[in-house]
């Protein structure tokens, strides 16, 4: 069997790597997301990771809640401490990984949608979106059925933006027949 090629060699190096990880993102992941991350070391395998997760569950460094993973205060102090640890190349390498992720998840924490049934019949759909510090705009729309609620939530978790600068262009757009 070949020798696999790497930095990373013992279950605690891949447990500070996992608080390492975790500590950047800020936000509950999966299993499956976190062992994605995990693995930017070419030593670092599926089943090794998958183990190292369960132990920190059970040391409390983590905390699994709905099927996704959270670090906790002990993990974070922990982390902190020992992520020095790691070998340069594997920070660099988990820090890519984990850049674009970051993005994606802050800006899902940014755009909140939601529906409520009506009692005629038909859905109230609420879309809001943050920038951050508050939230930049909010609405209210009428969807037909829940097919088209969906779709209004999907479209407007996708495009967010666009919908809001459009109308913010519509309404401080000068109309041709204003003098």
């Amino acid at each position: 069997m070949p020798e696999n090629f790497g930095f990373i060699r013992e279950d605690t190096e891949i447990k500070v790597l996992i608080l390492f990880i975790m500590r950047r993102l800020h936000k509950p992941v999966t299993l499956d997301l976190l062992t994605d991350l995990t693995m930017c070391d070419d030593a670092v395998g599926y089943f090794d990771v998958t183990e190292c997760i369960a132990m920190l569950v059970d040391t409390g460094h983590i905390k699994l809640e709905d099927n996704k993973y959270s670090l906790t205060s002990k993990g974070e102090r922990n982390g902190e401490i020992l992520e020095k640890n790691l070998p340069y190349t594997v920070k660099i390498k988990a820090e890519e990984k984990t850049a674009d992720l970051r993005t994606i998840l802050n800006r899902n924490a940014m755009i909140i949608t939601n529906r409520d049934q009506c009692e005629n019949g038909g859905y109230k759909v609420s879309l809001s979106l943050s920038d951050g510090i508050g939230e930049i705009i909010s609405m209210e729309l009428f969807a037909i059925n829940e097919q088209r609620a969906d779709k209004l939530e999907r479209g407007f978790r996708k495009n967010a933006e666009k919908v809001y600068q459009t109308i913010i262009d519509l309404l401080t757009e000068r109309n041709r027949f204003d003098k």
